[in-house]
């Protein structure tokens, strides 16, 4: 199961790198430009563990995706946390461990999934 390691990861995550908010910097954008704004960030937090696990060995056997996922996130340190921290400053303090912990895990599997189907893995 994969939410068990991710759930240990994120607490890792958040200890090793803790916060860096800086509160009511982005009142005046809309949800829009603030879902915008995001984007960059999480496309780089993604890329980032898409070729951690593509570049493990273990990803061309049967091992477990969940576990090539949990253990790319110690070299993508800085761009998750980059990615929670810009959600908390313009969503909120803990929407960012909120979205990662929630929306963003229930579709990272597929996205590396769908990485490696587009590259031929």
């Amino acid at each position: 199961m994969i939410l068990a390691p991710l759930v240990g990861a994120a607490l890792v995550l958040s200890a090793a790198t803790g916060p860096n908010v800086e509160p009511n910097s982005s009142i005046s954008l809309s949800v829009q430009q603030k879902h915008a704004a995001m984007q960059p960030l999480v496309r780089t937090a993604t890329d980032c563990i898409v070729r951690a696990v593509a570049a493990d060995p273990r990803f061309r056997t049967e091992a477990d995706l969940g576990d090539l996922i949990v253990d790319s996130m110690p070299g993508c340190l800085a761009p998750v946390r980059a990615m929670i921290d810009a959600y908390d400053r313009y969503f909120g303090d803990g929407s960012g461990e909120a979205f990662f912990m929630g929306p963003y895990l229930d579709v990272l599997p597929k996205a590396v999934a769908k990485w490696a189907g587009d590259h031929g893995e």
